[in-house]
């Protein structure tokens, strides 16, 4: 199948092939997409988790027309580019070789893994560190604005282990837990639900016993929650749509 290179910092993926509809999902600067159909000047593509969405050509570019063989990661870096022009790239974003890197940070991928090891404690300080004070965005996987399972897809990304896009999808990666929440472990993954059908709609990521980050529309982005806090009213509702927990480390 034909393939594509997104070349803009952030490609939105919308549900349908129209810069009006809802934005799905995100992909980044240097990752590789798969098309799947075309209507010009729309692609439907899909990336390496699977899921699928509708971009629009002018964020990407042909595959091998940019090399990106170093494969550098943004740890939320300041490039300039061949043209010469300042450009901020998100965490998770692959740099382009012939970027100069002007400020910020951005690691090769032969030593990714050890500054992000898989190891749970690793991956909370992560969460916490990386996406502090990120907005909530419907179908963002960045700290410039995420939803909570991009939050979650991105963070382990990092640390080496895939997941998929969706809270719904992740809630069958792993191993299943049926303990309270102030049992878990740090990394483990909290699933939530508002829906009658119990149908997953929130997941967060626990600290350790009765705390989690997570970014939530009630909150209105990035927050670190202490569940015995009954005093919160959020608090409260959201421990009332806790229904099972997840360990994917």
């Amino acid at each position: 199948m034909k393939a594509v290179i997104v070349s803009a910092a952030i490609a939105p993926l919308q549900a349908q092939p129209s810069a009006g509809s809802e934005q799905v999902s995100q992909r980044l600067a240097g990752h590789r997409l798969t098309v799947v159909e075309e209507r010009e000047p729309w692609m439907r593509v899909r990336g390496a988790d699977d899921y699928e969405g509708w971009v629009h050509r002018g964020y990407v570019e042909t595959e091998g027309s940019t090399p990106y063989q170093r494969q550098r990661t943004s740890l939320g870096a300041v490039i300039r580019d061949a043209r010469g022009w300042p450009c901020p790239m998100p965490l998770g974003a692959i740099l382009p070789d012939d970027a100069r890197l002007e400020s910020g940070d951005a690691v090769d991928a032969a030593e990714l893994a050890q500054r992000f090891p898989r190891d749970a404690d690793a991956i909370v300080r992560s969460a916490v560190r990386h996406f502090a004070g990120a907005p909530y965005q419907w179908g963002g996987i960045t700290p410039w604005g995420a939803d909570c399972s991009g939050l979650v897809q991105t963070i382990y990304a990092l640390h080496g282990i895939d997941l998929p896009r969706d809270a719904s999808q992740q809630a069958g990666v792993g191993t299943p837990l049926e303990l309270p929440p102030k049992a878990l472990s740090a990394a483990d993954l909290l699933f939530f639900s508002d829906r009658p059908d119990r149908r997953i709609t929130h997941v967060a990521i626990s600290l350790g016993g009765p705390r989690l980050v997570h970014l939530a529309l009630g909150r209105g982005g990035y927050r670190v929650e202490d569940l015995t806090d009954a005093g919160d009213p959020y608090v409260k509702a959201l421990v009332g749509r806790y229904l099972f927990a997840r360990r994917v480390v």
